[in-house]
């Protein structure tokens, strides 16, 4: 059935099809239902409807359905491994005689630059091009790969250094709320603007109204090479939104609230949708942020509907009339139009009354834990109990960093950080030497808007000038710390603390030395920077002096709705993102840089950030059905992160990945981030769990990224252990506790699993975007058997795991009779659950994984 819009190309009448249960459809649900109905066959689009009709009844299903998105996203450390296997794959493919070009995206990828620059230079008129400098220094040969990739590709394009953050050029450059393409019958038609983003953070785009999710690296190359995304009908959380933010609360605050209470709800890849008469109080640069956060609150998407506010956007950011125009009529005309007194049918309902939230910090280890600025000086004494007196105070802020998407994408909390700034600088306050204090916002635009209302200078006058366009210290590329605070490390066993404007603050994400990070909005941050120290209630007690010696409080500091607004709203012009974004894409270095043109890639033997990976290769056997026994060579406790697993920051030159770097003669001074090495299977696989705080239980006193093969009672790197047990032909596995996987959307967590040669990874809970990575590096997930626990199992070398190994028996949720042979001749049983959710999903662990799968698809021709 097809819709006539007055004006505008026709679009699919999805609410005809479903009759009355349409209107009690999640937003979500009527998008997902709408690209079936588009993408998919009428006898597919028949069984869909049923279920999306019977998922009405319980709020639940078991069903599975395939979502065809019409662009993806990617970063430049997600991309890198990409590109990696795909140059690698058009390898195999001309090695079977086949025409390496055809192996193409057949969806747009467009590709952010943002993951790499890092926080060298800080609190200096020139930190801008220094950092900008040292990144191109660092990362050509990479960038060069990714010019390569744009020039061979088809359909890929990049966003060069300086663009700014993959999640803002998603809303303010390339979402379009409303696509449009040929129809079946050639005519054109109008859908929803739909797309899967190799970030967990993709979701940042919901708050446009547009339906989003990340997805694993691995994933996305299905996607991108014309594979389905395969996922059950999803549940779907409603957040339904009451009152106002008061005056001096922040959308960071909502944000950080809604994480906490849906982790409370144990939200593990549910649809999340805001609804209610509250979210009509939002702007999309506030929705932006509860969006943002998605997967901290453990949802795929975090989902605001379009209605006035997203036209408002579409207009401040310079699309045109037109688009705008035909945003309004196809999502009105379809349905998906913002209701404030609608009432959808939803799994579990959450309510929530903004008018009673206030100013609020999450930390110092998780993003879900919810802190009242009271509540600070309690969690941080256990850090501060053994450091000794010195210079710095033994709470010292180390740093201070107004950073990621996640914040700055809302313009509201850059002018609330610059009028805390501005009445800073009135009264005469300054920020204490030892903090490193930065601002790494989304968009170019950012500086243009600041400048315009006179708060840039202001906020450079304080250390918050631009450093760069890009994630620095959200995601670990802090650059080194101050002197002071370094030199304390060493002489009062100083244990540094962070506040940031982020969305992630694991145990050394933010820096390799910093255990303790506190998240915040923009104007807190400014606000600790200030005070140069953490322990403290930070609304309540002095922050510093004025030159009189009186006490500042947070008080006198604190901007209202009122202002905020108003110079927010002065702050815009239309034109600024074509100029901004405009300059940046037309970079004279990277312009300059040069590529190769040739299909396939040519790769150096030499290099040390570009190497072909192993499993890139047509499939092998799975192995005969029966019993299969593994060594454990990982154990480890919950919350184990994707930062754990594969590291994103600096590369430390006494690690075996720094030795192997230096034997093949890098600086040990500058090895650069492994973020920045992903493409180098070598570098990562030695990079794999030697975060400081994994503690692997299979023995006693391991360090980090150890193990023990269990034949000789040696004490090697995991990755060794693992080689020891691939030459004796004797699998392994690991065992991890709960949500395991959280964090990044980091590829090569799962594919570093698979070159460790692991069959199997057992876990008490899995997260979603990790989970299938797993999967698709051909890595089989299983729950634990009831009541077993990685730290209470006490497993010891010699001890092996036992499963049914039986692929063609593979299938969602499918139950695997568990043995566990202890080393003394004991035995315990059990039945582990696979984590499999769809029958395309078991179907790509007998193809042997993704990579596979489309090699064996276009070798024979079924691309």
């Amino acid at each position: 059935m097809v819709l006539d819009v007055p004006g505008q190309p026709s679009c699919i009448d999805v609410a005809a099809m479903v009759g009355a249960a349409f209107r009690r459809m999640p937003v979500v649900h009527r998008i997902l239902l709408e690209n079936i109905v588009r993408t998919q066959s009428p006898d597919d689009t028949r069984t869909a409807i049923a279920h999306f009709t019977d998922w009405q009844e319980h709020g639940r299903s078991d069903e599975e359905i395939r979502f065809l998105p019409n662009r993806i996203l990617m970063h430049d450390t997600t991309c890198g491994p990409a590109l990696t296997d795909i140059a690698a794959m058009r390898d195999v493919v001309a090695s079977k005689g086949v025409d390496p070009a055809r192996l193409n995206p057949v969806l747009p990828v467009a590709t952010s630059t943002d993951h790499s620059v890092a926080v060298d230079f800080f609190g200096r008129e020139d930190a801008l091009d220094r950092n900008m400098a040292r990144e191109l220094e660092r990362n050509a040969e990479r960038y060069r790969f990714m010019k390569w990739a744009s020039r061979t590709v088809t359909g890929f394009r990049v966003f060069p250094p300086g663009s700014g953050i993959m999640h803002t050029i998603n809303m303010e450059r390339l979402a379009t709320v409303t696509a449009t393409a040929p129809g079946r019958d050639g005519s054109l038609t109008c859908f929803p603007d739909a797309l899967v983003g190799t970030d967990s953070h993709t979701p940042m785009v919901n708050a446009m109204g547009v339906l989003a999710w990340g997805v694993g690296g691995i994933e996305a190359e299905g996607v991108m090479f014309g594979l389905p995304v395969s996922l059950r009908l999803p549940d779907v959380i409603g957040v339904r939104l009451t009152g106002r933010l008061p005056d001096g609360v922040f959308a960071t605050d909502l944000a950080l609230s809604v994480t906490h209470r849906l982790r409370e709800m144990k939200v593990a890849g549910e649809f999340v949708e805001y609804f209610g008469p509250g979210v009509s109080t939002l702007t999309v640069g506030q929705r932006s942020v509860v969006a943002n956060m998605a997967p901290e609150y453990g949802a795929t998407t975090g989902f605001f509907p379009v209605d006035e506010h997203t036209l408002d956007y579409l207009r401040l950011t310079g699309r045109a009339n037109e688009q705008v125009a035909l945003v309004a009529a196809q999502t009105r005309a379809q349905g998906l139009w913002f209701d404030p007194d609608a009432r959808p049918r939803y799994t579990r309902l959450l309510e929530v009354d903004l008018g009673q939230l206030r100013p609020s910090l999450a930390g110092p280890k998780r993003p879900q834990d919810l802190l009242t600025t009271a509540d600070v000086p309690a969690v941080l004494a256990p850090a501060l109990a053994e450091v000794r007196e010195g210079p710095l105070p033994p709470d010292a802020l180390a740093i201070a960093a107004i950073t990621s998407c996640t914040n700055t994408t809302d313009p509201g909390l850059l002018v609330a950080a610059g009028l805390v700034a501005r009445k800073a600088r009135a009264l005469g306050l300054r920020t204490p030497p030892w903090v490193k204090t930065s601002m790494t916002p989304g968009s170019p635009a950012t500086a243009r808007r600041l400048a315009r209302v006179g708060l840039l200078e202001e906020l450079e006058a304080l250390g918050f000038g631009v450093a760069g366009y890009g994630c620095a210290t959200c995601i670990g590329n802090s650059g080194p710390l101050s002197e002071p605070v370094a030199e304390a490390i060493e002489q009062q066993g100083l244990k540094p603390i962070a506040v940031l404007s982020g969305n992630r603050n694991f145990p050394g994400r933010v820096h390799t030395q910093v255990d303790h990070a506190l998240l915040a909005s923009p104007p807190l941050v400014v606000a600790y920077a200030l005070a140069g120290h953490a322990a403290m209630d930070i609304a309540r007690d002095p922050i510093s002096t004025d030159a009189s010696g009186r006490p500042v409080t947070l008080h006198e500091l604190w901007p209202g709705a009122a202002e905020v607004e108003q110079l927010t709203r002065e702050a815009w012009e239309p034109g600024d993102m074509d100029q901004a974004y405009g300059a940046a894409e037309a970079s004279r270095v990277w312009q300059r840089l040069s590529a190769p043109e040739t299909p396939l890639f040519p790769w150096d033997p030499a290099s040390t950030y570009l190497r072909p990976p192993p499993f890139v290769a047509l499939a092998g056997p799975r192995g005969d059905a029966g019993a299969v026994s593994m060594h454990p060579i990982m154990v480890v406790g919950d919350d184990i992160t994707t930062d754990h697993i594969s590291p994103a920051g600096a590369i430390p030159a006494s690690s075996d990945a720094g030795r192997w770097l230096i034997e093949q003669g890098e600086n040990p001074a500058d090895l650069n981030v492994y973020s920045s090495r992903r493409g180098n299977w070598e570098v990562m696989l030695r990079g794999l769990f030697t975060n400081r705080n994994v503690v692997n239980h299979l023995g006693d006193g391991l360090r980090a990224g150890a193990s023990v093969f269990s034949v000789t009672g040696e004490r090697l790197p995991v990755w060794q252990a693992a080689a020891r047990y691939h030459e004796l032909g004797q699998p392994v596995c690991i065992v991890a506790g709960e949500r395991y996987g959280t964090g990044s959307s980091r590829d090569w967590a799962a594919k570093g699993v698979q070159l460790l040669g692991a069959k199997v990874l057992f876990a008490n809970s899995l997260e979603r975007i990790h989970r299938s990575n797993l999967i698709g590096m051909g890595v089989l997930p299983l729950r634990l058997p009831e009541g077993w626990r990685p730290e209470t199992l006490g497993l010891r070398p010699g001890d092996v795991l036992e499963i049914d190994w039986a692929p063609e028996a593979w299938a969602p949720r499918l139950e695997i009779a568990t043995t566990l042979r202890r080393a003394d001749g004991r035995i315990e049983r059990g039945m582990a659950q696979a984590f499999i959710e769809t029958k395309a999903e078991a179907d790509l662990l007998r193809a042997g994984g993704m990579i596979a799968n489309i090699l064996a698809r276009t070798v024979e021709g079924r691309t």
